[in-house]
């Protein structure tokens, strides 16, 4: 964690206005509210329109669960954001990843064991981060695994997430408590 108190506090369900509630309501009915989104409620019409956006990536992509995994858990290391490293080691896990796997996302494409499409996935977010684009060598490989609805997400997923932990590093979003922190 590069903070270790917020700049922008999660707001309390008890000083929750109506507005607020509103765009609660999935995470409530789901039975946890985790800090980013109490944390975004700041600024309830940014969260609610962000929404629409980061749902289409988490749960609507055409990208498989390991894939865009491995893209976010990429992106989140290289973006030294504890967060989204900690929220999304959880996910990977659901997605069949294991704790070897998961700490080798922080070796890249070179660290080995990787499938010839992980390879890809893994230069894809390094080239992206580093250069807002993605090279030809890179766009080949991606191809030769991905139709270009994927590649898209492929690219869209990194973007979110880069941006996402923009905001939760430089808003001091902190850990919720039981997020693993071991890996």
């Amino acid at each position: 964690m590069r903070l270790d108190s917020p700049r922008v506090a999660p707001v309390a369900e008890a000083d929750w206005n109506e507005a607020q509630r509103e765009v609660m309501k999935p995470f409530v009915a789901q039975g946890r509210v985790f800090n980013v989104f109490a944390s975004l409620l700041n600024h309830p019409d940014l969260f609610r329109r962000w929404l629409v956006f980061a749902n289409h990536i988490l749960g609507k992509s055409t990208l498989s669960l390991r894939d865009r995994e491995i893209l976010i858990l990429r992106i989140g290391h290289l973006g030294d954001c504890g967060y989204e490293w900690a929220q999304h080691v959880g996910i990977a896990r659901q997605a069949g990843m294991s704790d070897v796997e998961i700490r080798a996302v922080r070796d890249g494409a070179d660290a080995g064991g990787w499938k010839a499409n992980e390879q890809a996935l893994l230069r894809a977010t390094d080239e992206l981060k580093a250069d807002t684009h993605l090279s030809d060598a890179t766009w080949a490989a991606l191809s030769a695994h991905y139709d270009t609805q994927q590649i898209m997400d492929i690219v869209f997923t990194v973007g979110q997430y880069n941006m996402l932990a923009m905001a939760l590093n430089s808003l001091g979003v902190q850990l919720d408590e039981g997020l693993p922190t071991d890996v």
